[in-house]
């Protein structure tokens, strides 16, 4: 509907107003809770520890809304002042992801600008409702209710909520999604131009047209500005990048060396992989009496199932992986199951996408060796694969002499938190030995990319003290004196007294965190 003015203009009628306003009001909603959750997970990515990261965003975001919510009052004009909010939101909003990448690129951090950024998007985006809703009295909406505006608004957050893990992590960059929707507040911007032409100023639609040219610009060479970051943030070409709703996958090449990296931290390198995966697998294996069946907990590249493969006697290889992305690249890409000799593609690998704890509360299958390759317990969902409560389960799926073996971290980076991960095997229960807990042993290598690197294997019983592990043919790096060599320990990374890692209060992360950051900081 549409009526004319004294001109003779045709203008949109009242009732095509409140329809659109409380259109906006959900496109507003859609747009702010996908800045929240993008400025969350580029936190967790960069800095770890994703539930930390998300509560502090949350709680930032929504204090911020609180102050635009009180600010709004000083705005005079509510109508305009809703257009400049849109515009200003599609532009800090949009460039949100880039500057917050490409802040940690060029210096390394992220805090500042993110928090920064964040305050000014929740204080923009608390201004919407209060000048929603005094629009829509000051155009005589007949039919106004707050509550209508709550309504679209709440349906906002739940689309958002919806459709960020299904629909917008799987298919787009953090940065196209930020230059995406800044472009969607710019477009209400637009439309509220349009619509209400006859009360606003002109001056508005230069600057607008300016910031949507820019944000359509940006988002056309978004995957551009992503190769930029890359080529700043690793050292070599980025063969492969997605986002998927777990992780952010990412490989790199230069020549035939490759290395994968887990939201941006470094998984393995091809130069020195080796050391790790035979030092993790080849101790267990080799001193186990029985491997027919073997579960593989993590280890989506395949390196592991491989080194698995070497033995004699192995029957049936379980791999758990949270998420099937890692595990098909590896398995599909011929240059990447090179890597791992096509072991994800033989007949004994079975591939279970699964969360780990899931996995284990579930099965009811007994395995001769169990090996955890897990990512590094650097946030509370990861150290609850690291606590006497997994491990109290884990054992309940191991034969009479089977043996579990971790990776745990670095004795030197992390002395405290490697050895909470030894304590706490040692204080999981015995199966077998209803008044014992597990035997253990700790042991550690260097790896290049990483370090001084440990493991810890555990059993109902271990293996005489002092016996060899069987070791297949072709190995690299693993030999008996490296075997003996890797279970002493130098004074200032051997044993401290340490707690047990528990999910009701989850220290190991805590000891983590202080240990990188006390050498890293």
């Amino acid at each position: 509907m549409s009526i004319s003015d004294q001109s003779g203009t045709s203008q949109p009628g009242p009732d095509l107003k409140v329809v659109w306003l409380l259109a906006a009001t959900f496109f507003v909603a859609v747009a702010g809770l996908i800045y929240e959750l993008i400025a969350a997970t580029i936190s967790s990515y960069l800095l770890g520890d994703s539930i930390r990261q998300f509560s502090f965003v949350i709680g930032v975001f929504l204090t911020a809304m609180g102050a635009g919510a009180w600010l709004s009052r000083f705005v005079g004009d509510a109508l305009s002042g809703f257009v400049r909010t849109q515009i200003a939101l599609g532009v800090i909003g949009g460039a949100a992801g880039p500057l917050l990448f490409f802040a940690y690129a060029i210096y390394g951090a992220v805090s500042l600008p993110l928090y920064a950024i964040l305050m000014a998007i929740g204080i923009l985006s608390g201004m919407e409702i209060p000048l929603i809703t005094r629009v829509l009295k000051e155009i005589g909406a007949a039919e106004f209710r707050f509550e209508n505006v709550l309504t679209a608004d709440y349906i906002g957050a739940l689309a958002a909520s919806l459709a960020f893990p299904l629909l917008i992590v799987p298919n787009l960059s953090l940065m196209a999604a930020s230059l995406s929707f800044g472009v969607m507040n710019l477009a209400v911007a637009g439309f509220s131009l349009w619509l209400f032409r006859d009360r606003l100023p002109r001056g508005l639609w230069l600057p607008w047209a300016a910031f949507l040219l820019a944000a359509l610009t940006a988002l056309v060479l978004s995957e551009r500005l992503v190769a930029s970051v890359d080529a700043r943030l690793f050292q070599d070409e980025v063969i492969f990048r997605e986002e998927t709703p777990y992780q952010s996958i990412t490989i790199t090449r230069f020549d035939e060396r490759y290395r994968l990296f887990l939201d941006h931290s470094i998984q393995f390198d091809s130069l020195d992989e080796h050391r790790y995966h035979e030092m993790l697998v080849h101790p267990a294996m080799g001193l186990a009496p029985r491997r027919a069946h073997v579960l593989i907990l993590g280890g989506g590249d395949g390196m592991a199932a491989r080194e698995v493969l070497r033995h004699d006697g192995v029957e049936r290889v379980t791999l758990v992986d949270l998420d099937p992305r890692v595990t098909e690249i590896f398995a599909t890409n011929p240059d990447l199951a090179a890597l791992n000799n096509g072991a994800l593609t033989d007949p004994r690998v079975e591939i279970v996408s699964a969360d780990a704890w899931s996995f284990i509360a579930e099965d009811d299958a007994l395995y001769d060796v169990v090996i955890a390759d897990l990512p590094d317990p650097k946030t509370i969902a990861l150290s609850k694969l690291y606590s006497i409560e997994f491990y109290n389960m884990l054992v309940e799926r191991l034969t009479a002499q089977g043996l579990i073996v971790t990776q745990s971290g670095s004795p030197t980076f992390a002395r405290d938190a490697f050895w909470t991960v030894s304590a706490t095997l040692d204080a999981a229960r015995n199966p077998f030995a209803p008044d014992s807990t597990l035997e253990t042993l700790a042991y550690h290598a260097y790896v290049p990319s990483f370090g001084d690197w440990g493991f810890v294997m555990a059993g109902p019983t271990l293996p005489a003290e002092g016996r060899a592990p069987e070791l297949p043919d072709g190995l690299r790096f693993l030999t008996e004196a490296q075997w003996d060599a890797a279970q002493v320990f130098p004074g200032d990374t051997g044993p401290v007294e340490v707690g047990v890692n528990s999910i009701q209060g989850h220290p190991l992360v805590a000891l983590y965190q202080r240990g990188w950051d006390y050498w890293f900081r």
